[in-house]
């Protein structure tokens, strides 16, 4: 990985007036980049063979100049080329997946937020770990699949936008439906309503809903739309599906926004709280934006069962701000609140803090 003091050796060299902002072109780019221009920043879009066609369409969004690679780890060898654009990198789920974890570590361009969180995030035990520290409720983990006794959430390691998720009712329809030869993990299947919530941890603010340290913003929240998931139960119920052979699925497809009952949102923000306290104190803290992926009960409890520690894909209905957003800034979306942190903290010679 890179350490922090090799960020701070290169950001020696950059203009904090001429910065660009950069992302590959996919997943959210299209509000990074708006969100970056709205706040005078160039951007620049990163791509393999040839810039997407549609962005075309989009001239609000489009980035100012385009970097074409051969394959995305072409960007480790392009390093020095980015920084000498005083280039800072957005990190977003798709850019991870391509570039590969290791290989994001390592890249040699001051990025948003801090790196050593996605460890964190992408390791079981790790995850497990800052979540009980945090005092956070989680579904039940089945170590032994013997014992399952009911329905339960498979996932195999590495599992991307919902790909490699399946629920299994008994230790005989695990057996059916598993991959041995790949990593998983065992969770009860928790009923209820699933959220995603989108906030925002800033280490330069002192205002607003203040932490030990920074200050924490709730700027949107939606729920996924899975294929098949979302429509299957049309066809029959559960027993008539699993007769005729037909799984579940829960392949990530799109988004629908959601508004919490105002009553909750102390608990929203009392587990945004957790998380980022225990993140300070185990690699330094969770920077910028992050997502907790949560199911709400019918009694009103919040389970977490996952973390994304940057910007997600639910929060593309928001370029324009949501009814969160907009009760601090007009038009705040997340890319553009990304933007803003960058600003600040160029203004006011803070750049190490949000960087890594």
């Amino acid at each position: 990985m890179i350490t922090k003091q090799q960020v701070l050796e290169f950001l020696k060299d950059y203009d904090p007036e001429n910065i660009t902002i950069a992302t590959v072109c996919s997943h959210s780019s299209l509000q990074i980049f708006d969100g970056a221009r709205k706040e005078g920043f160039r951007t620049l879009g990163i791509c393999a063979d040839k810039p997407p066609k549609f962005y075309d369409a989009f001239p609000r969004a489009k980035p100012d100049e385009y970097l074409i690679v051969e394959s995305y780890t072409d960007i480790m060898n392009r390093a020095e080329e980015l920084r000498k654009k005083n280039i800072i990198i957005i990190p977003h789920s798709s850019f991870i997946y391509y570039l590969g974890k290791e290989n994001f570590s390592g890249m040699a361009v001051p990025t948003f937020g801090n790196r050593a969180a996605i460890e964190w995030e992408s390791d079981r035990d790790k995850e497990s770990k800052w979540f009980l520290g945090a005092g956070i409720h989680m579904p039940g983990k089945i170590d032994d699949p013997h014992d399952i006794k009911g329905p339960v959430m498979v996932e195999y390691e590495g599992a991307k936008g919902g790909k490699g998720f399946f629920v299994a009712r008994s230790y005989k329809e695990f057996n059916e439906l598993v991959d041995r030869t790949r990593k998983y993990a065992v969770q009860e299947f928790i009923n209820g309503t699933r959220y995603d919530l989108h906030y925002f941890y800033s280490p330069i603010r002192n205002e607003g809903y203040t932490l030990s340290k920074g200050s924490l913003e709730l700027l949107s929240m939606d729920r996924r739309v899975e294929s098949n998931a979302d429509e299957i139960f049309r066809l029959g119920s559960p027993g008539e599906l699993i007769e005729a052979g037909i799984c579940p699925t829960y392949v990530l497809t799109g988004n629908v926004p959601l508004v919490a009952r105002e009553s909750l949102l102390s608990r929203i923000f009392s587990l945004g709280e957790q998380v980022v306290e225990e993140s300070l104190a185990l690699f330094g803290g969770i920077t910028g934006a992050f997502c907790i992926e949560a199911v709400i009960t019918d009694s009103l409890e919040i389970k977490v069962f996952e973390l994304s520690s940057r910007i997600v894909s639910g929060t593309n209905f928001y370029i324009s701000g949501s009814p969160y957003s907009d009760l601090m800034q007009k038009d705040l979306s997340t890319g553009r609140r990304i933007a803003i942190e960058i600003k600040e903290a160029a203004r006011t010679n803070q750049l190490d803090k949000i960087l890594s």
